[in-house]
């Protein structure tokens, strides 16, 4: 309330001194306004019927060399006027007294004025603490030919207007702090009263623990609906003891049953392309072949590589199943996703990529853990297809690694993109669900990202950002 209070002040201060000046501002306009409108009259009348001389640039000074003077006086205003090309002519500003330096007018200005759809420039500038009002605009002759410039100046005094918001601003500062002491004293006695209460119910929260005997709140006198808040917090630690060893029991067997879970799935992964190398090694095999020396060093290095992902897992989980830590090592990126790739001994799988290496400090492992399961899950949503087609690429933008894996599969519906990496969460009539949530925790864990687009029935795009140190 005293912050309201406070900021409700500050507010209609600032709107008013905004008020002041938009006011001061337009009263100031429309006043020069008024001046130019009846001066400019005047000047065209003097060139329509008073004047002898022919109504040219050249006469301009004899016409107005001492009639300029009375026009000035007459609107308080400043007047000035140059030829077509800006140098002066005759100045209401110059006298026998007083020698006045007047600079011809701006290449710009000129240039501005004359493409201005209302050949008309208006400036306000401020010099000294006083401001002045200035507009440009042409004289013309009776058959409405441009023969000179005209300037009008007027010097606007706001001093008064000035000591006016002053003494304003001042009275108001004067009742708003009457009014934010007087809201000090009432907050503090009503926060006084509200709380006196509550606070002996805070102390009691403040002390409950899960873990240990906690007490009831006892009160001698309080209000009924402080009776209603202990009553109920009463009863919660009634509750609260009751359940504290069921909870603890259900925790520790859910977190046993979690990380098996995770473990399970972890270790099956790698076993299905360790098992299409082997059938596909046994397929294709042929002791005569000239390369058989080169595609056993091939297969025997995906074997090993799938090998050592689980090795880490088990010995992760014999750390308190931990899943696999962070072993950043320099890495040739485009080779390790290619073996990744190979594993899986399918057609349909198209590796593409401009880069001819591409280096970037990451674990092998968990790189391999991250193509291995979205291609995995690209050849799962593509089982249907007439015509499958996965295409995995690598990119490199400044820092950071960009992979994508597309698939022309099944496509995932709109009710289940937002849980699409939530554990345990799976469309499919096998697995546990948990590919995508622990790939996205090993991606956010190096400060990277993973997303996804995907339409139905026409196929997902998955994107991993990984940075390259």
């Amino acid at each position: 309330m005293i912050l309201l209070v406070f900021l409700a002040s500050i507010l209609i201060l600032l709107v008013t001194v905004y008020q002041y000046d938009e006011q001061t501002h337009d009263y100031n306009l429309q006043r020069f306004e008024r001046k130019e409108a009846t001066a400019i009259q005047i000047i065209e009348l003097e060139l329509s019927n008073k004047t002898t001389y022919p109504i040219n640039t050249e006469n301009l000074y004899k016409i107005f060399k001492e009639r300029i003077y009375e026009i000035s006086s007459i609107n308080k205003l400043n007047i000035s006027m140059f030829d077509l090309h800006g140098n002066l002519l005759v100045s209401s500003k110059t006298n026998a007294f007083e020698k006045t330096n007047i600079e011809p007018l701006e290449y710009d200005l000129l240039n501005d004025l004359a493409q201005n759809s209302n050949h008309r420039i208006l400036k306000t500038s401020e010099k000294d603490g006083t401001s002045y009002q200035t507009s440009f605009t042409y004289i013309n002759d009776t058959k409405f030919k441009r023969i000179g410039i005209v300037e009008m100046q007027l010097t606007q005094d706001n001093s008064e207007v000035e000591y006016e918001l002053r003494e304003f601003i001042y009275r108001l500062s004067l009742v708003y702090l009457l009014m934010f002491i007087i809201a000090i004293s009432l907050a503090y006695f009503l926060s006084s009263y509200i709380t006196k209460s509550i606070k002996s119910i805070s102390d009691k929260m403040q002390q409950t623990r899960l873990n240990q005997r906690n007490e009831k709140i006892l009160l001698d006198a309080s209000s009924s609906e402080i009776e209603i808040l202990v009553e109920a917090y009463n009863n919660m630690i009634d509750q609260l003891e009751e359940s504290a060893s069921k909870l603890a029991k259900s925790e520790r067997e859910q977190a046993w049953r979690e990380m098996a879970k995770q473990v399970a799935h972890e270790i099956k992964n790698p076993l299905t392309p360790m098992r299409l190398t082997i059938q596909s090694f046994e397929r294709k095999f042929n002791p005569e072949d000239e390369n058989i020396k080169q595609k056993l060093s091939e297969y025997t290095k995906t074997l090993i590589q799938q090998i050592d992902l689980m090795s880490s897992i088990a010995s992760a989980f014999s750390d308190f199943a931990k899943m696999p830590t962070q072993n950043k090592e320099q890495i040739e990126v485009i080779n390790v996703i290619k073996l990744a790739i190979d594993i899986f001994n399918e057609d349909h799988i198209q590796f593409q990529t401009e880069e001819s290496e591409v280096y970037a400090f990451l674990d092998k492992t968990q790189l391999i853990r991250i193509i291995t399961n979205l291609v995995k899950n690209a050849l799962q949503a593509t089982e249907e297809e007439e015509n499958p087609k996965i295409l995995v690429s690598v990119t490199s933008i400044d820092n950071s690694l960009k992979i994508t894996v597309s698939d022309n599969g099944k496509g995932i519906a709109d009710e289940m993109k937002d849980l699409i990496f939530e554990p345990k969460f799976t469309t499919k009539t096998s697995g546990m669900g948990l590919g995508l949530a622990m790939i996205k925790s090993i991606i956010e864990a190096y400060d990277g990202s993973i997303s996804f687009i995907s339409e139905k029935n026409k196929g997902t795009t998955f994107t991993v950002i990984l940075p390259k140190e």
